[in-house]
């Protein structure tokens, strides 16, 4: 009756408890054999066979806790003479993939526990050394990406953007489907070949349906999905477009700064420190009385400072106009008026948005945003930081998927 009880609390499909070797207030080990009607599947060809039984073998795997103890599953298979090689073989048994340490269900629960906290945290919290869970969750991702990721999804409207992961400027593209908000594609690199393969991995036919690609308007990227993607709307996200306008303002900032340090202008140095810049940066709506009353006293002394705010402000008028030859007369002013600004950063940025007025003002006709793409950008960084780091790059890019994209097991049916 005993044995009965635990066979069906284990639920082991084809297995029977037929003892307890061992067992301590830590774990308990539980000896299972098969069914004698349970067919012998051969784990070399796959197929049943009925003859040439070769004796048993027993191995020892670790599965789910059970009333707060370790369980190790003492699992006899039996062995056949193959027909099909003449090799001797042991028995597959489902739950239990060849060579694996730990039953499938334990597998899925470190897959399920590393998409919350690191491996580390995990092996603390199960037992098990870090290397351990690290092998566990590789395995389980690898099988995961060649069902969901292999061939590429195709998206609609997508996001492609870089991401930093390493020193000494290694970057990752990342591809976001804006649609259902998921990462889908990843590799190592921001080259136009690197994009290429995406292209490449989803078909031509694929290719002719994307119908939007926002981009920080890298030129790689341009060109990759100019070459491949020729009927989609490449848009100039207007999320980069103020990060590049708040950069322009920054280094109008340090240039005045430095001049302020060999003038030794003490008053204007403490206004534009380090600590003052975010002032420069947030948007006039979102800044404090003190933080109002502060740029007011710094662009009143310091002109460069004031075009440049000027600058930043005037170009947001461009995304309040209805149309999009509006906005093309808006912008065509806006960069006049920084051409001739005498910021060398303001005049770097206009001749930059010059060059891409057309994927710029494709925005009014399709209000794509990667802007998502940042906020995954940030979660792949406290990834990283949470392990501190990665030594295996593969691992790192099927972690991605596992925290931002289509192997998220809350996403798994």
């Amino acid at each position: 009756m005993r044995g009965y009880s635990i066979t069906r609390a284990l639920n082991l499909p084809q297995y029977r408890v037929i003892g307890i070797p061992s067992e301590t207030e830590q774990e308990i080990h539980i000896k299972t054999i098969p069914y004698k009607r349970k067919p012998l599947v051969c784990s070399g060809c796959e197929l049943v066979h009925d003859k040439g039984r070769y004796g048993t073998i027993e191995i020892e795997v670790e599965d789910l806790r059970l009333a707060g103890r370790r369980v190790y599953l003492h699992v006899v298979k039996r062995r056949v003479r193959c027909p099909k090689d003449g090799c001797i073989h042991v028995e597959a048994v489902d739950w239990i993939k060849p060579r694996a340490r730990v039953t499938n269900r334990l597998a899925q629960e470190v897959y399920r526990l590393t998409a919350i906290t690191t491996n580390v945290e995990a092996g603390w919290y199960l037992g098990m050394d870090d290397e351990k869970v690290y092998r566990i969750d590789r395995e389980r991702l690898e099988e995961l990406a060649v069902e969901k990721l292999i061939p590429p999804p195709a998206a609609k409207n997508m996001s492609v953007d870089e991401v930093s992961w390493l020193k000494y400027h290694r970057y990752l593209t990342v591809v976001i489907d804006t649609d259902i908000k998921k990462v889908i594609w990843n590799a190592q690199g921001r080259k136009k070949e690197v994009l290429n393969r995406y292209y490449e991995g989803i078909g031509p036919v694929n290719c002719e349906m994307i119908e939007s690609v926002a981009m920080d308007g890298a030129r790689t990227y341009i060109s990759s999905t100019q070459e491949y993607a020729k009927k989609a709307l490449i848009v100039y996200d207007k999320f980069h477009v103020i990060q590049k306008l708040s950069g322009a303002v920054d280094a109008t900032r340090r240039y005045e700064l430095q001049k302020a340090r060999g003038e030794k202008r003490f008053d204007l140095m403490e206004m534009m420190g380090f600590k003052q810049r975010f002032i420069l940066l947030k948007n006039r709506v979102n800044l404090t009385e003190r933080q109002s009353e502060h740029l007011k006293r710094l662009c009143a002394i310091n002109e460069p400072i004031f075009k440049a705010m000027l600058l930043k402000e005037s170009f947001q008028e461009i995304y309040l106009q209805n149309t999009e030859a509006d906005a093309r007369r808006c912008l065509e002013a806006w960069l006049e008026q920084a051409r001739t600004s005498g910021l060398q950063a303001f005049e770097g940025l206009a001749e930059s948005f010059r060059e891409k007025m057309t994927f710029l003002l494709n925005w009014f006709r399709k209000k794509i945003s990667s802007a998502i793409s940042e906020g995954f950008n940030n979660k792949i960084k406290r990834l990283k930081r949470m392990a501190y780091g990665y030594r295996d790059p593969g691992y790192f890019l099927l972690k991605i998927h596992q925290h931002c994209g289509l192997l998220n097991p809350r996403f798994q049916h």
